[in-house]
């Protein structure tokens, strides 16, 4: 018996030597190219990137995971225990596998064999870290023991809470959103410290598989599943019987948030931060660096300014008549349902998209566009209002060309259209809108900085992403003569220089150009400053000859008008092509005394580590951060910036472009409690109608035209379109802030002239002007004329200047 037992004892040990040979053989072979973990130490997952406003508030976020990671300590104990109770209970007490899970698996498994079900899993949260961010999904036993022995190392290199904060961080969620952070925002728009009892368990049940309980598509299994994490809670002592009951009476209460601009009216200004930030740093940067972008943009004057442009092309586009409708629909049936399919511009709240149900001679019949619920179906309440008469007597007139103009409602409209409308403040009456065809762009900065504060880039982003501030290359037209007369003053001219306004023609590669003013005619010999007030165009084109195109073009350059300036007269009068965010920069130099500024959309960028990688600003202050006070001189800010133009210069121009306002082309356009300077621009045929212009404290630019070139009408120009509009926006932009005048530098002569001829006036002496002289000039004493020799009518000048009938009665030369 004995040497029976003694026999299968033998048989028994040779079998598990065999056993555990052959088992240490397979695990040597699967262990011999196992991953390393300690790669979990550098673990940098794909972050959001967030871009905010220069208030804090968010205004874009771009990721091709939706994560925000957060470590162990911010995450509430509440969201780790729904976790714990859903997915490993016994997380802080196993030491990487849990045996009794697993047996509890094998049973269930075995039992359900043949029954067509799915393996019950038994990883707990430390397997999961493993098979994550080590190893493949594949469902082999290779990839199990791997994922078991990985799980026993993992334990022993790394604390629980530091597997359960990768964990929580790293798992994917479902709608592109992955990690706890994330899930809380893009499932509840909350920080995960707001997520209620019944949020976080449900958040708690989509690891397993985000599909099968999606918040729209499978609710009732998604409730289920929510619930069932909400006992397993109370099970395990987490939360009270009467906690998990009250949290299973809730509604899942899903509300998406919104994937695109978060902050209203931002989204061209975003949308070139972001093209900026790519082209600095590149895709994956941008999509998985979790860069924290803080911008210059300023929310409050961003509307202001949106609304300024959208009003403007709004105005002009009704007068020119009706487009027609955006679209035709069945209304015999549920019109809600048919006009839910027709796109409305999301960045226009104001507007709603409606259809057409009936009209008479007083109004028309409308019903508006159903809301659409989250889950994408079309709510069953169906709103119906009226447009009367009054509120679309412009569309009476057609833009189409197509019929003659109608005389009531019943002409414009047929049961079917679809058209936008805007709320009235009666109840249930509606105004008759429609997107204009017409677009512009409008920036707005500060000229000390250069920080841009706002930007629209057109009427609607939905409509086009083509931003007309940043990319849109216009004619500036007569905008851009300051600069022509900025070079003359910064190279012997002085804002009382005279300069013949009279026909002129240029020959050149056997062409003929003749230049003309803006309506005809010419006035004769004039100063600088009424060539510039009443934007003569044959005057800027002599006084560009008399200095050379060469030095007109360099100046352009150094204002960053253009990058490379084509030498040519006509480029004088504004024919080359730059862009609106350009001009205002350029502008910006001469409102804050000539200094060099680079325009900036962004103020700093950091790392996901808090790491400052980019700033604006570029001055230093040595002494700013001293740890003590000892009686130092207090710390001043380095401006190292270049001088591009002399501080007089600047203040003569901007001096001259006050006069534009006052009494030149944008005279009565432009009431402001402070000091403003500016100038409009018309460009041929009156495609492009612009005005820059600025205060001692902002710049703001901006033009209409359409995207293809063509005339907006006779009359179009930059005083009757663009000046009003630059007018409405300062207004509201600077409501609130103390008025201020522009600065006259130290030194420069203040002296009194006559308008006409420029020479210093006699006391008493009618129609003259205070004119600013650098220190060593001053008025002439001759009166003379540039490019005057055979157009000179000496007596009309001596009818108009006491100085020039004694300089000629007394025999002086030089006159011409």
């Amino acid at each position: 018996m004995f040497r029976l037992i003694g026999y299968f004892f033998g048989i028994g040990a040779v079998f598990f030597l065999g056993v555990a040979a052959i088992a240490a053989v397979y695990l040597a072979n699967v262990t011999k190219d196992l991953p390393d973990y300690e790669v979990l130490n550098s673990y940098a997952p794909p972050v959001t990137t967030r871009v905010h406003a220069t208030n804090g508030a968010l205004m874009a976020e771009y990721a091709r995971e939706r994560r925000l990671y957060l470590p162990i300590q911010a995450i509430p104990d509440r969201v780790k225990a729904a976790f714990l109770s859903a997915e490993d209970k016994n997380f802080y007490n196993h030491p990487g596998v849990d045996v009794t899970g697993l047996f509890r698996a094998i049973v269930t498994n075995l039992q359900q064999m043949g029954s067509g079900r799915r393996p019950v899993g038994a990883s707990t949260i430390t397997q999961q870290v493993a098979k994550n961010f080590l190893l493949s999904s594949d469902q082999t036993m290779d990839r199990k023991v791997k994922e078991a022995i990985l799980s026993f190392r993992i334990e022993q290199a790394y604390s629980k809470d530091r597997i359960l904060e990768l964990y929580l961080n790293e798992i994917f969620f479902g709608m592109n959103s992955y990690g706890i952070a994330g899930a809380a925002l893009t499932y509840f728009d909350k920080s995960v410290t707001e997520l209620t009892i019944a949020e976080t368990a449900y958040l708690a049940a989509l690891p397993k598989g985000p599909n099968n309980y999606h918040p729209f598509r499978r609710v009732e299994a998604a409730i289920e599943r929510r619930n069932w994490v909400i006992d397993r809670m109370v099970e395990n002592g987490y939360v009270t019987k009467s906690e998990g009951d009250e949290a299973k009476k809730q509604p899942l209460g899903v509300t998406p948030r919104n994937r695109g601009s978060y902050l209203f009216a931002s989204d061209y200004f975003a949308e070139e931060v972001r093209r900026q930030i790519i082209e600095r740093y590149g895709d994956n940067a941008l999509y998985e660096g979790g860069l924290s972008v803080r911008t210059s943009l300023d929310p409050r004057m961003q509307v202001i300014a949106r609304k300024t442009l959208q009003d403007g092309l709004i105005s002009y586009d009704e007068r020119r008549g009706f487009h027609g409708p955006i679209k035709t629909i069945e209304v015999g049936g549920d019109w809600g349902v048919e006009l839910s399919k027709v796109s409305a511009f999301a960045d226009v709240p104001e507007w709603k998209l409606a259809v057409v149900l009936a009209t008479d001679g007083k109004g028309a019949d409308i019903g508006l566009q159903p809301r659409k619920e989250p889950s994408g179906k079309v709510a069953e309440e169906r709103v119906t209002g009226r447009i009367p008469a009054e509120q679309m007597k412009w569309a009476y007139r057609s833009a189409r060309g197509d019929r003659k103009s109608a005389k009531s409602p019943d002409g414009v409209f047929n049961p079917g259209d679809v058209v936008y409308v805007e709320p009235t403040e009666t109840q249930g009456a509606y105004r008759l809108r429609q997107p204009p065809r017409v677009q512009g762009g409008l920036v707005a900065m500060d000229p000390h900085t250069g920080r841009v504060l706002a930007m629209v880039g057109g009427f609607s982003y939905a409509q086009s992403e083509f931003n007309r501030a940043t990319q849109a290359m216009r004619q500036p037209g007569s905008s851009f003569k300051p600069f022509v007369y900025a070079a003359a003053l910064d190279n012997g001219y002085t804002p009382a220089s005279v300069i013949m306004d009279a026909p002129i023609e240029i020959v050149a590669g056997g062409q003929v150009w003749r230049p003309q003013n803006y309506g005809g005619g010419a006035a004769g010999p004039s100063t600088l400053r009424l060539g510039i007030e009443k934007s003569r165009n044959l005057m800027t084109v002599r006084l560009a000859q008399d200095m050379g195109m060469d030095i007109v073009a360099e100046y352009a350059e150094r204002f960053g008008v253009y990058d490379k300036m084509y030498p040519v007269l006509a480029a004088s009068l504004g024919s080359g092509e730059t862009t609106v965010l350009r001009m205002v920069s350029a502008y910006a130099v001469l409102a804050n005394g000539g200094k060099q500024i680079k325009p900036s959309l962004i103020d700093r960028i950091q790392d996901r580590y808090g790491k400052t990688i980019f700033s604006h600003e570029e001055r230093s202050c040595e002494g700013c951060n001293a740890a003590d006070w000892e009686n130092q001189e207090e710390p001043a800010v380095i401006d190292n910036r270049e001088q591009v133009l002399d501080p007089m210069t600047a203040y003569q121009i901007t001096s001259m472009m006050e006069g534009v306002v006052t009494r030149g082309t944008a005279a009565g356009k432009i009431k402001l409690d402070r000091a403003v300077a500016g100038k409009t621009g018309t460009t041929n045929d009156e495609k492009d109608a612009w005005f820059v212009g600025y205060t001692p404290d902002l710049v703001a630019g901006l033009y209409i035209g359409f995207d293809n070139p063509a005339p907006l009408g006779r009359g179009a120009t930059g005083g009757s379109l663009s000046a009003p509009l630059f007018n409405t926006f300062m207004q509201a932009a600077t409501e609130g802030t103390p008025p201020s005048k522009f600065l006259i530098p130290e030194g420069m002569q203040m002296i009194a002239v006559n308008r006409k001829t420029g020479m210093q006036a006699f006391e008493g002496e009618p129609d003259t002007i205070m004119e600013a002289f650098k220190p060593g000039t001053g008025p002439a004493d001759v009166f003379s004329v540039i490019g005057g020799e055979e157009y000179m009518e000496p007596e009309e000048i001596l009818k108009n200047s006491p100085q020039a009938n004694q300089a000629v009665t007394g025999g002086q030369s030089g006159l011409f």
